[in-house]
């Protein structure tokens, strides 16, 4: 059994079971449709694809961490979940993506048209979830996220491919599309648990920061992972001539005739054979991805050190292991 629970996430898993079943059978009942039955084939497809589930993970841990013993928190979850495969659903369509969780997108298998309708729905169904809850400030801190996510999405569409994109657009990138619902899934358990606000506040911080680790570990793991391990092909983000952090740093560095390589490669994305095997050696040369390691390291210890204010509970263990994790997989 020591093998099946080595892993953080596992621990986490394995302790919030009985929840995450709840979570798991009011996903099933929320994404069924009477009228499109198209709507649950999309939608399972995804659901069910073996995503860990950290997201409405996070919701639970929090709210179990600040003691409550309501209802609500699976609606919550169930609500971050919902409002995660919504954004899967659209960012595929965006990105022209063909694999995702290591499988064909639901873009491919149905079309873009199902994706971006399915989407839609999941939206909305998250929205009746959160209305569910009787809480004017849950739905304030999830519709703002919502906002948010949208937000990153669209400024990521105008810097992604601008070689004048700086450090600190790529973290308000980050921070909409991916930190947002991380820190409005830890913040919304705190709130339902009517914490006081010093731990709500520390469970924002613990989420944003672990959101942009996390991100910033993707990011590494397009030029460094395995294709096996990540449910992506190496170099996707060089391919959809995406500037991401490691790229940013290299690009800061380059001389002319590296920044020629970048603008025809990210800017004009005209990319030939052997340029992702150049982008890498150019990142090594700068020393690039190493630099995003250490800033996915420095987000860590901050998520980390934002648990100090929370309660003790085995639980904050288990998220403090987690944000160690969530960066040990680039070491």
């Amino acid at each position: 059994m020591g093998e099946t629970v080595s892993k953080p996430h596992e621990k986490l898993a394995q302790h919030l079971a009985p929840a995450m079943e709840a979570v798991n059978v009011l996903i099933r009942d929320r994404m069924a449709s009477e009228h499109a039955p198209r709507i649950p084939e999309v939608t399972a497809h995804l659901v069910e694809a073996g995503g860990k589930r950290l997201r409405p993970m996070l919701t639970l841990a929090a709210a179990e961490l600040c003691g409550y013993d309501g209802p609500y928190n699976v609606h919550l979850a169930a609500t971050v979940e919902f409002i995660h495969t919504a954004t899967l659903l659209h960012d595929d369509v965006v990105d022209e993506s063909a694999q995702r969780r290591g499988r064909p997108t639901a873009n491919l298998l149905w079309d873009n048209k199902s994706s971006v309708l399915v989407g839609d729905y999941l939206f909305s169904r998250s929205f009746q979830l959160m209305v569910e809850t009787g809480s004017l400030r849950v739905l304030d801190i999830l519709a703002n996220a919502s906002a948010t996510i949208a937000e990153g999405e669209v400024l990521q569409l105008t810097a992604a491919q601008d070689l004048a994109t700086t450090e600190e657009i790529y973290l308000q990138v980050v921070r909409g599309k991916t930190a947002a619902l991380f820190s409005a899934a830890t913040e919304v358990g705190g709130v339902i648990a009517g914490a006081p606000e010093t731990q709500v506040k520390a469970l924002f911080d613990y989420g944003d920061a672990l959101g942009i680790a996390f991100q910033i570990v993707d990011d590494l793991l397009d030029y460094q992972g395995v294709t096996g391990a990540t449910g992506k092909n190496i170099g996707d983000d060089f391919r959809e001539r995406k500037l991401t952090l490691p790229l940013i740093k290299a690009v800061a560095k380059a001389d002319a005739e590296e920044r020629a390589f970048w603008t025809r490669v990210i800017e004009k994305g005209d990319q030939r054979e052997g340029d992702l095997e150049q982008a890498i050696e150019l990142l090594n040369t700068h020393g690039a991805l190493e630099a995003a390691r250490q800033d996915a390291l420095g987000f860590a210890s901050k998520a980390r050190a934002a648990l100090a204010a929370l309660p003790e509970h085995p639980l904050r263990e288990m998220l403090d292991d987690l944000a160690e994790f969530v960066v040990s997989r680039i070491n």
